[in-house]
């Protein structure tokens, strides 16, 4: 049946959705007082990485697991930056533009040295060696918004599609084919969450973050909106609502799993939450959170030699949140104790 949600969208209503992704109808989370907030008292944000130009409203972050290099996407130009080990500044990895991309969201690096970086319109499959283009997938209809992608133990990559409520999935044998042949592909539906999400305001985000449990059984994705959790199982299909204790997800947009740990960036309230997952994956309690205004709208986060990379993604500085002037240089945050 037609639903307001599923209609194809105009650039312009595009364009307010994305804000809308960054400040949902609903009040911002407050950290639960007590030990858990106590503890992470002495978390520290600094900066770690600095990237060039000045409008780069940095959205995604991937590590390469072969070589250790970092990859950011930009949300405001489609330009992915690269960042080597032992150095301090990013350089241009595809520059604006490339493959006629001018926005670019969630992006990783799986372990055959593919780096998927998200689009609106779809993901495009480069090699991390030469910058070659592999395969480019998009959704078999209009009226969404791709925007995070997941890479599970199989090699099988799993987007959110933030208003349609679905999340995609790219096997390893269909990006092999797609690679084979015209490079052109449609994304096919792993989950469709439109039931579980509940009713929506029209052209809403609700699906961001993603990620994958280490043994391939669950993905587990974030409604920003509503502040809940899924676990979607990769056997059944079954879509369950992960029971949170302590813990409110408003806000949420990345993630990053290590283990039974969760951490959450949440950005319109510049806070991390820590949770610990119970071993099915089906619960999760709040451990830690620390929220402090100079992880300046963090977008999503990566897990690295025990300290969390953090994207500063300023969209509230003349981004897609407001108006202003954004703090020169762009940069991704270290944050220790959390």
């Amino acid at each position: 049946m037609p639903h307001a949600r599923r209609r194809s969208v105009a650039a312009a209503g595009l364009a307010l959705a994305a804000t809308l992704a960054l400040a949902p109808a609903a009040p911002a989370a407050t950290p639960h007082p007590g030990p858990a907030a106590a503890r992470a008292a002495d978390a520290r944000v600094s900066t770690a990485y600095v990237l060039p130009g000045d409008r780069v409203y940095p959205e995604g972050i991937g590590a390469d697991p072969r070589s250790g290099a970092l990859f950011v996407s930009s949300f405001t130009t489609g330009a992915i930056y690269r960042i080597t080990p032992g150095r301090h500044t990013a350089e241009v990895f595809l520059p604006a533009g490339t493959d006629g991309r001018t926005t670019a969201g969630g992006l990783k690096v799986d372990r055959a040295g593919h780096l998927w970086v998200v689009d609106k319109e779809g993901v495009s499959v480069y090699r991390t060696h030469d910058r070659r283009l592999v395969a480019r997938f998009e959704p078999p209809r209009p009226g969404g918004w791709l925007n995070d992608v997941a890479i599970a133990p199989d090699g099988s990559a799993y987007l959110t599609d933030s208003l349609l409520g679905l999340v995609y999935r790219v096997t390893p044998a269909e990006l092999r084919e797609a690679a084979s042949g015209d490079r052109r592909a449609s994304l096919r539906t792993g989950f469709d969450l439109f039931a579980a999400l509940g009713p929506q305001p029209a052209d809403e985000f609700a699906l961001n973050g993603i990620v994958v449990d280490p043994a391939g059984r669950f993905v587990l994705t974030v409604d920003m909106v509503g502040g809940r959790l899924y676990r979607l199982d990769t056997a059944s299909g079954e879509v369950r609502e992960v029971a949170l204790k302590g813990a409110a997800l408003t806000h949420a947009d990345g993630l990053e799993l290590r283990h039974r740990t969760l951490w959450v960036a949440q950005n319109r309230s510049n806070t991390i939450s820590r949770l610990r997952l119970s071993g099915d994956g089906r619960a999760a309690r709040l451990e830690r959170s620390v929220t402090d205004p100079e992880l300046r709208v963090p977008t999503t986060l990566v897990r690295r030699d025990g300290r969390l990379l953090v994207v500063r993604s300023q969209f509230d500085k003349g981004g897609p949140m407001g108006p202003g002037t954004p703090d020169q240089p762009f940069t991704v945050a270290a944050v220790h104790g959390i």
